[in-house]
């Protein structure tokens, strides 16, 4: 059968590639999930038989070519197949984010039309019911997890495995026309859909082709040397075109395993199992796991933790060229092999990363002292640059060519552009075919050469031809004397204490910059109590003296490390608040990629703002909240406004 899905240049579609890994790579592991405790494995000659089953048992439900099907909940192995599945009947795969509420859904599944879902369990069930009557195409829902679900009305509701077993015993009915829909696929047929986080307003449905997927996979493995042998662990959400490329594009294009952790819960526990040779994670990912080594050496014993931080200041010095393969004196890597054996080497193994040979980073800047840290511990870890629309990869860095300042050269077939604004253009295979429904908003981001304004700005460095974002476009601006305001820069150095969890710099147009904080429940909250400090709510502790007086040291000091760049002197934080309450996407605040909503937070804190620059010592504020069962609440609270010290720029200082 395969034959007829693969041209003479490769496969062209993602069931073309499944079905030349269950011929070329049948016994190899292709997925795995830890499942009670106990880890389950498919192979990809399994696997190929686990899709084609369910593609069997769409087309008896009456799945046709162009349906969409979304797709919602953990990361499963089956729900990746579930996408290979629906493309396999020429429908198109919809993936949502799990996290989201029932109104959000409901949006996005309208939106595409949806006439199936297929739900990993009761909850994601229960989000779909909750709106169906908003929804004129939604027909049948599919689900995983058939627990709390016996006495759901099943007019329209069936099991995963069933529709399987309903899809094996159709086989001789239905086989020529699935034969015939996936010999129809081609690298202009669309892969998949994605929805955008939307920060800015309604989020928008990425339409991706096999061409994207599949070329960007070929030439992001190639660039990677990734391996057939390879092991990643897919636990960021199966909405986010990251998870997407990696899990199904990169996983199909070089036959490596995926393997899904039992849970959020279990994540960590999963990953120090498994011990990934590739692994991606956001900065927040990162940024939690130093926070909770930092907290564990604060338990640590006085010698202990003199011992962590010699060894840590000689890593620093040395690990990241001994990395880069550069040349380092004898003693300094005999101490360096010392420091592996004592302390990197444990530190690696407890964090799960002792087998990364190609770790990423990417999703918004990463702090450079969190990233130095894990590269001086000899973890490989790199940045990338990309977005949706553009099938993730625009830029990444080489081996050997790794700096926290930069997120890399433009990767195989990708040509970049910096317009007068400063705002970065790309270029490539992977430029998505448009946005559903939405012909403005394409011509808006994709001009008919097929550049794509990326909403960045940016400067490609003179003889490295490495690429530097400095921020968002729309949230570059200018203070009042004219001075560069860049707020994620800043934002990205606070957030390196392990104590801070968000920031959001306000200055745009103003005299001064000032600051939001949201402390870190989980660091603060083990402070408190080592220290015998008693709290009965994220509030009570955010507005503790010694905490405010913390917070104020980080701010100081982040002040005195901006001071000395010239640029962004003037991004100096002079006021801030520690909020009452997190920054949360069920309230608004930060989209499900959890990156932050400038607009929306600076409307629903107005009075807060007002506050920071009117000189006032303290703001009473009430604000409404979301619970997680979707109630509304208001919390009030009386917010100590803060001074923090400024510096002079020092280097100027100098000249002078």
């Amino acid at each position: 059968m395969a034959h007829t899905l693969v041209s003479a240049d490769g496969p062209q579609s993602v069931p073309a590639l499944l079905h030349r890994n269950a011929k070329q790579f049948a016994n190899a592991p292709a997925y795995r999930e830890k499942e009670y405790g106990i880890w389950q494995s498919w192979t990809w000659a399994q696997t190929r038989d686990e899709v084609e089953a369910l593609a069997l048992g769409l087309l008896e439900l009456g799945a046709n070519e162009g349906d969409f099907i979304a797709i919602i909940g953990r990361n499963r192995p089956y729900l990746y197949w579930a996408m290979m599945a629906a493309e396999m009947v020429g429908a198109v795969p919809v993936p949502l984010y799990q996290d989201a509420n029932a109104e959000e859904m409901a949006y996005v599944l309208d939106h595409c039309g949806a006439r199936f879902v297929i739900a990993g369990d009761q909850e994601q069930v229960d989000k779909v019911l909750d709106v169906q009557d908003q929804l004129t195409q939604f027909e049948r829902m599919i689900y995983l997890d058939p627990r709390g679900l016996r006495k759901y009305d099943h007019a329209a509701l069936d099991q995963y495995s069933a529709v399987q077993d309903m899809g094996r015993k159709a086989r001789d009915k239905h086989i020529k026309e699935l034969e015939s829909r996936q010999a129809k696929l081609d690298y202009d047929s669309t892969g998949v859909m994605l929805y955008t986080s939307g920060t800015t307003g309604k989020p928008k449905g990425v339409v991706l082709s096999n061409r994207n997927i599949i070329e960007t996979a070929k030439s992001s493995s190639a660039f990677d040397k990734l391996r057939q042998t390879d092991d990643i662990l897919a636990y960021l959400p199966m909405a986010w075109v990251g998870d997407f490329i990696f899990s199904v594009g990169q996983a199909l294009w070089t036959g490596f395993c995926t393997n899904c952790p039992e849970s959020a819960d279990t994540m960590h526990v999963d990953l120090r199992e498994i011990g990934p040779t590739y692994y991606f994670a956001p900065p927040r990912v990162f940024e939690t796991q130093l926070t909770s080594v930092m907290i564990r050496m604060e338990d640590a014993s006085r010698f202990k933790k003199w011992l962590f931080d010699k060894f840590m200041a000689h890593a620093r010095k040395v690990g990241p060229a001994i990395l880069d393969g550069k040349s380092v004196g004898a003693m300094d890597r005999a101490k360096y092999a010392l420091g592996e054996l004592m302390i990197y080497g444990p530190l690696k193994n407890t964090l799960g990363l002792s087998r990364v040979r190609v770790g990423y980073t990417a999703g918004e800047a990463i702090g450079p002292e969190i990233f130095d840290f894990y590269r001086s511990l000899g973890i490989n870890l790199k940045q990338l640059y990309g977005q949706t629309e553009a099938t993730v990869f625009i830029t990444a860095q080489p081996d050997g060519e790794v700096r926290s300042d930069t997120v890399g050269v433009t990767c195989p077939g990708v040509e970049l552009k910096i317009a007068e604004n400063g705002e970065v253009f790309y270029r490539s295979p992977g430029v998505f075919v448009e946005y559903y429904k939405n012909p403005e908003s394409t011509a808006d981001t994709k001009d008919a050469e097929g550049w794509v304004a990326t909403g960045d700005a940016g400067f490609i460095e003179e003889g490295t031809g490495h690429l530097r974002i400095i921020d968002r476009a729309k949230d570059v601006g200018k203070m009042a004397n004219g001075s560069l305001f860049a707020p994620k820069y800043v934002e990205n150095k606070l957030k390196f204490f392990p104590n801070i969890l968000e920031a959001v710099v306000f200055g745009n147009g103003r005299d001064e910059c000032t600051a939001f904080i949201n402390i870190d429940l989980t660091a603060v909250g083990n402070w408190a109590e080592r220290n015998n400090i008693g709290y009965a709510s994220y509030q009570e502790l955010a507005r503790h003296p010694q905490v405010m007086d913390t917070i104020q040291s980080h701010v100081e000091e982040v002040n005195a490390s901006i001071a000395e760049d010239e640029m962004l002197s003037g991004c100096q934080v002079h006021r801030f608040v520690v909020l009452h309450k997190e920054l949360d996407a069920d309230d608004g605040e930060l989209t499900r990629t959890r990156k932050v909503r400038r607009k929306v937070i600076g409307e629903k804190f107005d009075d807060i703002i007002t506050a920071l620059y009117d000189g006032s010592p303290s703001v009473s504020t009430v604000t409404e909240v979301t619970y997680e069962d979707g109630r509304k609440g208001s919390i009030s609270a009386t917010l100590e406004v803060r001074d923090a010290k400024v510096f002079a720029d020092t280097r100027k200082m100098a000249a002078q």
